[in-house]
């Protein structure tokens, strides 16, 4: 088993992760310039029965006409049912047994899942998720208009 242990250098001021033995791990830049063409390529590929998704831009403004709050905004995004399928896990759909009709969803899609649901990761300022092929509840053609029910 592999830890990770994280400490600082008063000196310098900056994090130094180690291994469970001491030895420093390399470091990973957050906010190192990509270019765009190279973006796509940092995605990570979905493992196993893994669906990558992307959360589609959020409304900046109500029906009505009023402009959402950023806190408004970024509440929509974190709650947001509606995903978009960028990359399907090579093990997606392949179990007969539960997927009797075939794929559920397949790259291009949009489709609608719980609320929170799958592991949110942010990559050059966009929200992507990594959820199970289960987690699919439908598929839908236009997601414009759809939004969560609140109470």
């Amino acid at each position: 088993m592999s830890e990770i242990l994280i400490g600082s250098n008063p000196d310098k001021q900056e994090i130094i992760i180690t291994d469970a033995l001491g030895n420093p791990m390399p470091s990973i830049k957050q906010r190192e310039e990509v270019p765009i063409e190279e973006r796509g390529k940092q995605l990570p590929k979905p493992q196993g029965y893994r669906i990558l998704c992307a959360i589609p831009e959020v409304e900046e403004a109500f029906e009505s006409g009023i402009l959402k709050s950023d806190e408004t905004r970024k509440h929509d995004e974190l709650l947001t049912t509606v995903l978009f399928v960028v990359e399907l896990g090579p093990d997606c759909y392949k179990d007969e047994g539960r997927f009797p009709n075939g794929p559920w969803c397949k790259p291009g899609d949009f489709v609608l899942v719980r609320p929170n649901a799958g592991t949110r990761l942010v990559i050059h300022g966009r929200e992507f998720r990594i959820i199970n092929d289960d987690s699919v509840e439908a598929v839908v053609e236009d997601p414009r208009g759809i939004s969560r029910k609140f109470i």
